[in-house]
């Protein structure tokens, strides 16, 4: 099973954590989080996540999130990759993660793909006519 890091701004690692939770219908085994401040030495972190990642990584890798490409809780979330092993993706969001905690237990590179997709797929445009149909009124 591929080990999941969060790595995001202040409480939104443990938020999505708790969201995925809820839809999944228990807290997922693997799956960590470190939450940013704008108090923290990214130096200081840094050393915190990569102990996280070693315990994360049971033999298949670690998939890294982080929320915003080229912020803080990025830059440090870059410094953990080691291609094939660890590898990372910026611009977490909900479905990415739930996608990501369904197909953990394909390879790190199949779970990237379906990850990204999963974030992608997850962002559509809706409406009441959305709303109307899935409830028959």
């Amino acid at each position: 099973m591929v080990g999941i890091l969060i790595v995001a701004h202040g409480t939104l690692g443990e938020s999505l954590i708790h969201c995925a939770s809820h839809v999944i219908g228990q807290r997922p085994p693997m799956l960590m989080q470190i939450g940013i401040s704008v108090h923290d030495d990214p130096q200081a972190i840094l050393p915190q996540a990569i102990r996280l990642v070693k315990q994360l990584d049971q033999g298949d890798g670690v998939l890294v999130f982080s929320d915003i490409y080229g912020a803080t809780p990025c830059n440090i979330a870059s410094k953990l990759v080691i291609p094939g092993k660890v590898e990372g993706i910026a611009g977490v969001n909900l479905p990415m993660l739930v996608r990501a905690l369904t197909y953990r237990n394909e390879s790190l590179e199949t779970l990237v793909q379906k990850a990204l997709s999963g974030g992608t797929e997850g962002i559509v445009p809706f409406s009441r006519d959305f709303h109307d149909a899935a409830t028959g009124s």
